[in-house]
């Protein structure tokens, strides 16, 4: 499970394509992360970031699950990531995941 928790984070658009939030740890450090998806599991949302190092690049592949949570009520509210606890749950982020990850490939090789 990840170990990496955040206090908030803000969201950055680096260009048309790509989307990063930058996350506030616990430990009182900043890491920026590009956001992969947004996964619907079970009837929540949750999102997949891929940590980036100072030159915005991902080293190892790792990447960080949370649950995701839009305020509906106001549409200009940042919308809020919870630290997901539960391995059970955390299990069933990252099955879904790789699901994703093997129709994105499936649709790669199609295109």
């Amino acid at each position: 499970m990840g170990e990496n928790r955040n206090d908030g984070f803000e969201t950055n658009e680096l260009n048309d394509e790509e989307m990063t939030v930058e996350l506030d740890l616990e430990d009182g450090s900043h890491v920026v992360c590009a956001i992969v998806t947004i996964l619907e599991c079970q009837g929540r949302d949750y999102i997949v970031l891929l940590p980036l190092d100072e030159n915005g690049e991902n080293q190892d592949g790792e990447v960080w699950f949370y649950r995701y949570h839009e305020n509906e009520t106001d549409t200009n509210a940042e919308p809020e990531l919870e630290y997901i606890e539960d391995d059970e749950e955390y299990e069933m982020v990252a099955d879904a995941f790789d699901e994703y990850l093997d129709h994105a490939e499936f649709d790669e090789l199609m295109d």
